[in-house]
Formats: C-alpha cells, sequence, structure tokens
C-alpha cells in the first residue's frame, strides 16, 4: 500500500525549533514521516531521533561527528552525511515535501537555498538566509515555485493576517516583542548584566544566541528585515511593538483604519503546527487561549537608547545592499563573544556599531558576494574584540 504521508525533512533538528518541531510530527504520525534529519554536534540527541523516527538520511557538522555517529547507530540502513554539503543533501533531497529550517545563523544559508532550489515548501525558522540574502532567495523561490512559510511567530501571525489581505491595502505592519529579560531594569543596570541574567527570558524558551538577541532586541531588528522579503513590504510599512505578555504576535494595519490580529499561546509549537500543516488547520496540541485569564496587554514603543542594535538593525533595513548581512555577522561574533563571558552586555551594541563603521555599503548580485562581506565582517569584529581585550 502507498504511504502517502508528507515526507518531513528538519534541518537543526537537535536545537529547540527541531525538537518542537519532530514533538508536532509525532503527534501527527497519520500525516507526516520524518525522512531526514541535519544536526550540529550533539550525536546523542541524534542518536535517539534517529531511534525513534527512522530517517533515511541524517547529516551531522563534522566528519568526526558522523563517525562517531555510524559507531553508536550500528548497522541499521541510513545514510550518514556532514558538513554544509550533507546538511544541503538533506535540504535538496527530491523526496522531500516540507523542510524545517532551523539552523542558527548564517550556516543555515546553503541547506535553505537547497530546500528552496528543489521546489519544496520550506517553514522557515532561519531568519539569517532573508536577512543576508533576502532577494536572492526570493528569486530562486519564484523560480523553483517553491512557497516558504514562517516558522516565526511574529511572521506567522501577519502570514495569517494577509492571508486573503491585498497588499496595497496593508498601511503598516507591527511586529510584536516580548521586551526579553531586561525590559523593566533599570537602564543603568543593564550595561553590566552577564550572560546569565540576559539568558531568563521571561515568556519563551529559546537558544542561547537568540535568547540574548531578545534581550538586546536585535532578533526584532532581524525579523523585520525577514518580513521585508517575506511578504514585499518596504521598510516604511514595517514596525515594532513591545508587547510583555506576548500573546498578540503579529498586528496589520490596513488603510480604513481596521486592525486585524493574531493571538495564540506562547508557545512555538502552535506556529511550527501551521507551517507544517498549512492551508490546513490541525487540533492544536495546547489547551485554547483563554483571555478571560490573560489579564491585561501592555504595548509600548521601542526605546531607542535602550535598545541601540534595534536601532542600527532599523538602518540596515532602510539602507539595504550590502549592509544587512554585515550587521547580522557582526552581532555572531559579538554575541558569541557576550556568551564566552569575555564582555559584559552593554559591549555587544558597541562592538557591532564599531564593526558596522568600517563597512563599505554596495549592492549584493550574487551569493558569493554574501559569503564575502560574512567573512569579512567577522575578521573584523574579532580584531574590535582583541584590541579591546
Amino acid at each position: 500500500m502507498e504511504d502517502r504521508r508528507e515526507k518531513l525533512a528538519v534541518l537543526g533538528s537537535t536545537g529547540s525549533i527541531g525538537r518542537s518541531t519532530l514533538e508536532v510530527a509525532a503527534r501527527l504520525p497519520e500525516r507526516f514521516k520524518v525522512i531526514g534529519l541535519a544536526a550540529g554536534s550533539n550525536v546523542r540527541r541524534l542518536l535517539e531521533q534517529a531511534a525513534a523516527f527512522g530517517p533515511e538520511i541524517v547529516s551531522l557538522r563534522t566528519e568526526r561527528d558522523a563517525a562517531e555517529f555510524r559507531r553508536r547507530f550500528g548497522r541499521q540502513k541510513i545514510r550518514i552525511v556532514s558538513g554544509p554539503e550533507g546538511a544541503a543533501e538533506v535540504a535538496g533531497r527530491p523526496g522531500n515535501d516540507v523542510v524545517v529550517s532551523a539552523i542558527t545563523g548564517i550556516d543555515g544559508l546553503g541547506p535553505t537555498l537547497a530546500a528552496v532550489r528543489a521546489g519544496t515548501r520550506v517553514a522557515l525558522a532561519n531568519k539569517e538566509s532573508l536577512v543576508v540574502a533576502g532577494a536572492f532567495l526570493r528569486k530562486e523561490a519564484r523560480r523553483s515555485g517553491a512557497r516558504i512559510i514562517p516558522v516565526d511567530s511574529e511572521h506567522s501571525g501577519v502570514f495569517q493576517c494577509l492571508a486573503r489581505e491585498k497588499r496595497r491595502f496593508v498601511s503598516r505592519v507591527i511586529l510584536t516583542a516580548s521586551g526579553g529579560p531586561f525590559f523593566r531594569t533599570p537602564a543603568s543596570e543593564i550595561a553590566d548584566m552577564g550572560p546569565k541574567e540576559a539568558l531568563r527570558h521571561p515568556r519563551w524558551k529559546m537558544g542561547r544566541k537568540v535568547t540574548v538577541d531578545s534581550a538586546t532586541l536585535m532578533n526584532k531588528g532581524l525579523e523585520l528585515i525577514e518580513a521585508r522579503w517575506l511578504f514585499g513590504l518596504e521598510p516604511a510599512r514595517l514596525d515594532v511593538l513591545i508587547h510583555p505578555q506576548s500573546i498578540v504576535h503579529a498586528l496589520v494595519e490596513l488603510r480604513d483604519g481596521s486592525v486585524l490580529a493574531q493571538l495564540s499561546r506562547t508557545d512555538m509549537k502552535v506556529p511550527i503546527q501551521y507551517a507544517l500543516t498549512w492551508p490546513d488547520r490541525e487540533a492544536s496540541p495546547l489547551p485554547p487561549l483563554d483571555l478571560a485569564r490573560s489579564g491585561a496587554l501592555e504595548f509600548h514603543r521601542v526605546e531607542p537608547a535602550r535598545f541601540p542594535l534595534f536601532a542600527l538593525a532599523r538602518t540596515a533595513l532602510e539602507r539595504g545592499g550590502s549592509l544587512p548581512a554585515a550587521l547580522n555577522a557582526a552581532n555572531e561574533v559579538a554575541v558569541a563573544a557576550f556568551l564566552a563571558g569575555r564582555m559584559r552586555f552593554g559591549r555587544i551594541a558597541e562592538v557591532v556599531e564599531r564593526s558596522l563603521e568600517g563597512h563599505v555599503r554596495r549592492p549584493v548580485r550574487v551569493l558569493p558576494e554574501v559569503y564575502g562581506i560574512d567573512r569579512e565582517t567577522r575578521e573584523r569584529t574579532r580584531e574590535i574584540l582583541k584590541q579591546r581585550t
């Protein structure tokens, strides 16, 4: 009997989004068959996932990790690959129906591109791909017929609100931000915070890097750039409000004064499931949202003085060209240094700003230029960190 389930590949399967995706897939075994998994270096967790789902192919970051997986997994029939090429092979296999792109950072660009070029439906959680190469990915998606469905809760909310609305009727799209762990912290105390404090997110359970980005509000700046390419909206029609309760994920203001909103519980399994099952909707794995018990819903404007990295991202959005790619690279290096304990929280914005001051903005026409900008910015940012040390 023919297996008519949708074939699912998960990139970044051992991370937060990847694990939630597999939880969703496990709840819908009659709909999805997991055939590919791409991970970083967490061999133990990938072994558990492979045993549970029986994929046809798995990928790890290095050949050393792949060799350990082969040794521990035994003689079971499975293709084991490694490196960027391995992740791209998992993403671009002809049998894929849905690919979840959840590899963090610019490392996710190559595999995401492979899935797009294959004409697959891509559930996109790797915002950096569109930040650094949005125009390029949109062009490739048009050529191949790939459909990109956002996984981020805010972009998923916009996607749902815009489902039946013509773009010419849209005045403004507003993403919401929780404000992170320091939103109510006195501004004078924020600069000296360390990783332990920055990783205490009040609402979401996320990876370390994106949790720090939430604290600086860089994640929202990157999401604005992503939204520009996801929805084809110019920067003037994109905005952010801080909403500490994280119940309203997106707002779409229409030219007649109406405002559409998407609300749901604070759990990434909701937008993940929607991206996987689109255009259908399956029963939620969570209890219904009870607004009567939610209390007051607050909305605040972003204060640039409190969130200087958001202001830098806004500038990158408006100026475009190579600036978003440089911004992303400088931020990744600075956040890694912060998480390693090499500097305090207030220094992240200073390092990123100094790095961007040394960048010469230029057009980005082909993908190798993106990787070149990424390399040169990382080198410059590391030099700035050495000087300060």
